[in-house]
């Protein structure tokens, strides 16, 4: 019997632990891997598209569907490009930004949940998140992919700017840094459309992102203090910290902040009121891939 994208998310789904997740595996649980509704949650999708994906009613994910469900999975990257040509599509092609997050990543990812981390592609598009960084920057899973990419939230002015990401800008010195690495991405990755088109965009909409671009602008990041604005609690202040992975270009930024102050008092009360915990989150809203 040939396999099929259904037979295989069944298959990965089965061997995953919910430990690997951040799940706590509580007594009387008779699944072994993830439920159908916990691989739904992880990759943004609704329980109903998963259940037509695996009994093969649905058979033309997007190719964004497929890289949800491998970051979901922890897919290694040859079982990633099998699942692209399970859905009939090409898997990522070289000279082009990978949206794969290790599963060493998604690991620690997961026994971070009391710390707002999130996961970044080398254009600074966000791929995975914590629950306390939804809690403390909004739910990621209620923007549109372009609304996730952090270059284009900093430059752009109107609903696809700052307003998606509650952090108020520090200026040039990050400005910078991200046009550097907008253009180290260019060279490492020449034949990404999507990367080539946000460029052309920014430098036609942006006369910051243009000027430091044809300045040649470099710079790095650091360690930096940052002010979050939150609805329900104001400002809080958080350490942030830019972590890259070696042999991945993927990198880590997480929000600190010092134990027993006020900051920090701020944050366990958004952990609690939204049922947030270092043991994992509570169901989210549903995220933009939960139909077809």
């Amino acid at each position: 019997m040939d396999e099929t994208l259904g037979t295989a998310l069944r298959r990965w789904r089965d061997r995953l632990s919910p430990l690997d997740v951040g799940r706590t595996v509580r007594p009387g649980r008779r699944a072994a891997g993830l439920r159908r509704e916990e691989l739904a949650e992880l990759a943004g999708l609704s329980v109903d598209y998963v259940v037509r994906l695996e009994q093969g009613r649905a058979t033309s994910p997007s190719a964004q569907v497929v890289a949800s469900l491998a970051r979901a999975l922890q897919l290694e990257p040859m079982e990633r490009d099998h699942a692209y040509r399970l859905a009939g599509l090409l898997p990522p092609q070289e000279g082009t930004i990978s949206t794969h997050v290790p599963a060493g990543v998604q690991r620690v990812l997961a026994r971070l949940g009391e710390f707002p981390v999130g996961v970044f592609s080398a254009d600074w598009t966000l791929l995975s998140w914590t629950p306390a960084w939804a809690v403390l920057l909004g739910d990621p899973g209620a923007r549109t992919h372009a609304e996730r990419n952090l270059v284009r939230a900093v430059f752009a002015t109107g609903p696809r700017g700052l307003a998606a990401w509650p952090v108020l800008n520090e200026g040039d010195v990050v400005n910078r840094a991200l046009v550097a690495d907008l253009r180290t991405a260019l060279v490492d990755y020449p034949r990404d459309r999507g990367l080539i088109d946000l460029v052309a965009e920014l430098r036609s909409t942006s006369t910051e992102f243009t000027r430091l671009w044809d300045e040649g602008a470099v710079g790095r990041h650091v360690s930096t203090r940052k002010i979050i604005v939150h609805p329900q609690v104001g400002e809080v202040t958080c350490d942030c910290d830019v972590l890259t992975v070696p042999g991945c270009d993927v990198r880590l930024v997480v929000y600190t902040v010092a134990a027993g102050s006020a900051d920090a008092e701020k944050l366990e009360f958004l952990r609690v009121t939204n049922g947030v915990s270092a043991n994992g989150p509570s169901p989210p809203t549903p995220g933009p891939f939960s139909t077809p």
